[in-house]
């Protein structure tokens, strides 16, 4: 008797479980992981779930995730990694040795700006100075991991590499408390103006309270609009800690205090000075002759503006340089890794930052700074805060007015506090 062939069988799928825990629900990120299975051609299963009663309970959910190939397998876990997906088994991470300076292994685990943890030892260790696009470095001895950029590293330095024994806690696994946190990434010019300010002033009130810094990164768009008597004022109530900013918003404010003018123009005639275009280049050469800003300031040149408060009330200030640079000023940083260094110092124990009128300067900093500090841009651009989204920096609320109407509402709101 013949016997028939058997039909051949069906290729084993790969399978990986994976976990999520936190305020899965509210936040959408068990929709936004299923998703990200499914638009990568995989599919799942969830093998167990259990929501959390009330809105601050956390919830936990366990899936098996399948694809046909390894490869579709791993570029699944990785979308679903930044939205705190783990894989269900633990395991200690994995790294190489640097092979040489200023360079990463190949396959070295990127980071973004959530709360990681690497596994070490089968202890789960926080990831210090948490910043998007860095590495991992790993100190073997104290068990301990921190971020660092790819310049920095040396030859030798034990890099994390590949995602195992890593987990990410995404920023919006918290339950939204307040307005400023639901109106996150939003970009609109009709928001509700006041609202926005109010929330704002709320979120710097409740950093000053905590001990935590503001920091303010400014454009020479403030002191053209005439913003410097509200930054001026943000200083003398506390509520401006540390500032970052380039060559050209410390010129034109020094120069309004020098001359009475920004760009030449008069900020009280709102009509150009005469020789008035010459304004900005004699006022860097008056600081530079007076060997800096804080020279200038204490033998009594400069008697007003932002960088006057800022050097009465000891904040400290990073001006960062560019190509188009006049001077510049000796205080700017010319050394575009070196600025980035000191305001990687800065922003540790920042809690709030304002962003005004600074596409390039605002990019720069959310790079730097983790998910969990909260941003308000503030931009006549639409443009600006949404390059801020895009990149990564979603803790950012997007405000389209000009500078000097929202500082001044800023300003009226904190002093009624």
């Amino acid at each position: 008797m013949t016997q028939s062939a058997s039909a051949p069988a069906s290729p084993q799928p790969f399978v990986e479980d994976v976990e999520l825990q936190g305020h899965i629900i509210d936040s959408l990120l068990l929709p936004k992981v299923l998703d990200e299975i499914l638009t990568r051609g995989g599919t799942y299963m969830i093998k167990e779930i259990q929501l959390g009663q009330r809105q601050v309970d956390p919830s936990h959910a366990r899936l098996e995730v399948r694809a046909a190939t390894a490869e579709q397998l791993d570029d699944i876990l990785d979308a679903i990694h930044d939205h705190g997906a783990v894989p269900a088994v633990a395991h200690d991470c994995r790294w190489e040795f640097a092979d040489m300076d200023g360079a990463f292994p190949e396959g070295f685990y990127s980071t973004t700006n959530h709360r990681t943890q690497v596994r070490l030892g089968d202890e789960w260790i926080d990831v210090e100075d948490q910043e998007m696009d860095c590495g991992i470095l790993l100190d073997l001895t104290d068990k301990a991991a921190r971020c660092i950029p790819m310049a920095h590293v040396h030859k030798g330095n034990p890099i994390v590499v590949g995602r195992q024994g890593l987990r990410v806690f995404p920023s919006e696994s918290a339950p939204r408390q307040n307005l400023f946190e639901f109106m996150s990434s939003a970009v609109s010019s009709e928001k509700p103006k006041g609202v926005t300010v109010r929330e704002v002033a709320a979120a710097m009130q409740r950093v000053k309270e905590s001990g935590e810094k503001i920091l303010a990164v400014l454009g020479p768009a403030v002191i053209h609009t005439g913003s410097v008597p509200h930054v001026c004022e943000l200083i003398r109530l506390g509520y401006l800690h540390v500032l970052f900013a380039g060559n050209a918003l410390a010129t034109h404010d020094l120069e309004q205090a020098l001359y009475g003018t920004s760009l030449g123009v008069s900020l009280d005639r709102g009509l150009p000075a005469e020789e008035g275009h010459e304004h900005h280049l004699r006022t860097i050469n008056t600081i530079r002759r007076q060997g800096g800003i804080k020279e200038a300031v204490a033998k009594g040149v400069v008697k007003s503006g932002i960088m006057y408060e800022c050097v009465r009330h000891g904040i400290p200030f990073v001006l960062a340089g560019s190509i188009r640079d006049d001077g510049p000023l000796p205080e700017v940083i010319t050394d575009a890794l070196v600025a980035q260094d000191l305001m990687r110092e800065h922003v540790r124990g920042v809690g709030f930052c304002l962003m005004v009128a600074t596409m390039l300067h605002s990019i720069a900093v959310g790079n730097l700074l983790p998910a969990w500090v909260k941003v308000a841009c503030v931009d006549i651009n639409p443009a600006t805060v949404t390059k801020l989204a895009d990149r990564g920096s979603h803790q950012t609320v997007g405000i389209v007015t000009d500078a000097e109407p929202f500082l001044r509402a800023l300003v009226t709101e904190l002093k009624n506090r």
